[in-house]
């Protein structure tokens, strides 16, 4: 301490530092060496009233700018999930709503699926009619007309692209009934923190 304070006497700041090899050391100015590294500046009563860390490296530059970009994603999905309980919970008064408003959206797709399964068999039904009548022409040894052919074909690509929206329609199915249980699952837990916390501010109020 007494040589802290002759230091300080003599050229009014101190400082602190650490060496390569862990022995501390004390001046009036730190060397240049150890600039970027930690140290710091003492007051006459060798209390620090500075401290500088030792300058970060590319790669703890690098983690720390990434770690900042993972913690901006985060508070983002936050602030997202409590706009989704906001609207779940604003829009449907009861857990009721919800059944009712899934059960809307799935009869709307089975509406679609019904309606690619009339085509289908109104096409399966024009085309097995078309091939018939190829069957009646060649046994009447006539040429079949081209445009006979190219009726077939047609309904066959209908069959095709009707099957398709019919299994796309059927995932969608899918997705409405998942979307739905997961919305209505947090839309119980969301109801029972609602009512906790009401159930503690009585509580409190009480006391």
């Amino acid at each position: 301490i007494a040589l802290i304070g002759m230091a300080t006497s003599a050229h009014g700041k101190l400082y602190k530092w650490v060496d390569e090899n862990g022995q501390m050391h004390f001046g009036d100015r730190v060397p240049v060496q150890y600039i970027e590294k930690e140290h710091q500046e003492l007051n006459e009563q060798g209390v620090i009233i500075k401290h500088k860390d030792a300058a970060k490296t590319a790669e703890e530059k690098a983690e720390e700018k990434r770690l900042a970009k993972e913690q901006k994603k985060l508070e983002l999905a936050e602030k997202r999930r409590k706009q989704r309980d906001r609207v779940l919970l604003d829009t449907n008064p009861t857990e009721r709503d919800l059944i009712v408003a899934r059960d809307a959206r799935l009869d709307a797709v089975d509406s679609q699926i019904q309606l690619t399964e009339n085509i289908n068999s109104d096409s399966k039904k024009q085309q097995a009619t078309l091939e018939k009548q190829v069957l009646q022409i060649k046994a009447s040894n006539r040429e079949v007309p081209a445009d006979v052919y190219e009726r077939i074909k047609s309904e066959k690509q209908q069959v095709k692209v009707q099957s398709q929206v019919k299994q796309q329609q059927k995932s969608r199915r899918d997705e409405i009934s998942m979307q739905f249980e997961a919305y209505i699952e947090r839309f119980k837990v969301l109801k029972a923190e609602q009512k906790a916390k009401r159930e503690r501010l009585a509580r409190e109020r009480g006391l």
